[in-house]
């Protein structure tokens, strides 16, 4: 078994720096910030509120692009991609987890989590497949029961569940997760994050999350802190 060293990287930021103009001034929120992440890897990026943190996460994903610097994922600039090539691989690579649980209200469960791989050419053939993908990834969150109900009827932590097995629908190599368990109560939290990592450890998935909690930090692989728009 290869050690985390010799572990290929999956993504790398090089000099990365983000600013924003706001009336009458420039806030530069990131500066400068490199990082690389291996394989396999979890990694936690911590900050006090407003340091940064999800902007760098929003970056390294490809959903906002940095002022300066580059992102590579799996060797490739990310944003050297045309649009349409870099969702591309946002729809087929990488997996996100946010604060919020954005799921669909008008969809029961079982199609809010398939929605990643509808998007994916040649997917109305494959329905049938990707249904039961769908229900066996609610299964691995405890969710089985819970496919044909709809997101109001369901409490925050389940949402949260839910939203954590739509984001490996397509077995992403990737997962980025924003405060995951910002809106959730420390227990229900807890139950999330066995979730996430459990999931993410068994199979194979590089996780990189962001958080103001030490204690979460604390289970990653390695912890990085974000201060004044710079990594430490």
């Amino acid at each position: 078994m290869m050690s985390a060293e010799q572990q290929a990287v999956v993504l790398e930021a090089r000099a990365l720096s983000k600013t924003y103009a706001l009336v009458g001034a420039a806030v530069e929120v990131l500066q400068g910030v490199t990082l690389s992440v291996r394989a396999g890897e979890t990694l936690a990026v911590m900050g006090a509120s407003g340091s940064g943190k999800s902007t760098l996460l929003h970056c390294l994903g490809g959903l906002d692009r940095p002022t300066s610097g580059q992102v590579f994922f799996n060797g490739g600039d990310l944003f050297a991609l045309s649009a349409s090539a870099r969702t591309e691989v946002r729809a087929t690579k990488l997996g996100f987890v946010f604060q919020a649980y954005h799921l669909l209200p008008e969809l029961d469960l079982r199609e809010n989590v398939m929605l990643p791989a509808l998007a994916r050419r040649g997917a109305l053939a494959r329905r049938a497949q990707l249904e039961e993908r769908a229900d066996s990834l609610l299964a691995s969150v405890g969710l089985a029961a819970r496919a044909a109900h709809r997101p109001a009827e369901l409490s925050g932590g389940e949402q949260q569940r839910a939203a954590l097995a739509r984001a490996l629908m397509n077995e992403p190599e990737l997962v980025l997760a924003d405060e995951p368990t910002g809106n959730l109560d420390s227990a229900t939290g807890e139950q999330v994050l066995e979730y996430l990592f459990r999931l993410t450890r068994d199979r194979g998935h590089t996780l990189v999350m962001v958080t103001h909690n030490a204690d979460i930090a604390a289970r990653c692989n390695r912890t990085l802190i974000l201060r004044d728009g710079k990594l430490s």
